[in-house]
């Protein structure tokens, strides 16, 4: 893990009561920095999560629902206020939609409703987070991380809608990149499968995504926390890129 002085700088992580935001939280706080910790209102994760934070650094709770515009800007009003400064914004909030992965031809399941949650929360949010935020970022010279995921690029994911939503973060990705540049640097992690419950993945399907895998192993939640961590505050020249964090997933 490369280690960076953050102290005097302040983030903002979404869905950060557990998996990658959890770890990217606690990797950000590790570094120095003050963190706000976004998560679901009735989310009892959040409080547990902002327990176990607060042993290690410095947190600001920010619950709300990135899903929904007026609780979005609320929420990035809030911890931008309380932090007094943000210098890094990590769009990790998202959701499958569903607890079983739906194959492309079950055309019959994906319905208005599952799609409309779907481009909200991995989407739109990603949006409306990056627009609330981009003052303060602006006025830090700060960065933008988004969490995307190899299913943007031909990898099968949990639903097509899904990894429709995750493309347009790719494109999104470049286009914030343009609009708030020069000050602002905005890329984006491309993970594979994680070890997480977010996604229930079988153990078949682990299995054959370790097979698949260069590197033959799937990526703990820290391995992508690492790589947002460092396009956050280590790489001053990248702005406009989608970094695959997936062993090679995506090569094979």
């Amino acid at each position: 893990m490369i280690s960076y002085n953050l102290k005097g700088k302040a983030a903002l992580v979404t869905g950060a009561a557990s998996g990658v935001g959890f770890a990217t939280a606690k990797r950000l706080l590790e570094s120095g920095a003050v963190v706000a910790v976004n998560f679901l209102p009735d989310d009892e994760r959040g409080p547990q999560a902002i327990a176990e934070l607060r042993a290690i650094g410095e947190v600001v709770a920010a619950p709300g629902n990135v899903g929904d515009p007026a609780s979005t800007e609320l929420m990035i009003s809030n911890a931008v206020s309380t932090l007094g400064r943000l210098d890094l914004l990590v769009n990790n909030a998202g959701t499958p939609g569903v607890q079983e992965v739906i194959p492309p031809a079950r055309l019959d399941l994906m319905t208005d409703e599952l799609w409309n949650t779907l481009l909200q929360v991995n989407l739109v949010s990603v949006f409306r987070c990056a627009k609330a935020a981009a003052p303060a970022l602006k006025s830090s010279k700060g960065a933008v991380v988004n969490v995307a995921t190899v299913a943007a690029f031909d990898i099968r994911g949990s639903t097509i809608g899904y990894a429709a939503a995750k493309a347009g973060v790719v494109s999104l990705t470049k286009n914030l990149a343009r609009a708030l540049s020069p000050e602002v640097r905005v890329n984006a992690v491309a993970p594979g499968y994680i070890k997480s419950h977010w996604m229930p993945w079988k153990e078949e399907t682990e299995r054959a995504g370790i097979e698949k895998s260069l590197l033959k192993r799937i990526a703990e939640p820290t391995d992508i926390a690492d790589v947002i961590v460092y396009l956050g505050f280590g790489a001053g020249m990248v702005t406009g890129t989608t970094l695959p964090v997936d062993g090679g997933l995506t090569l094979v």
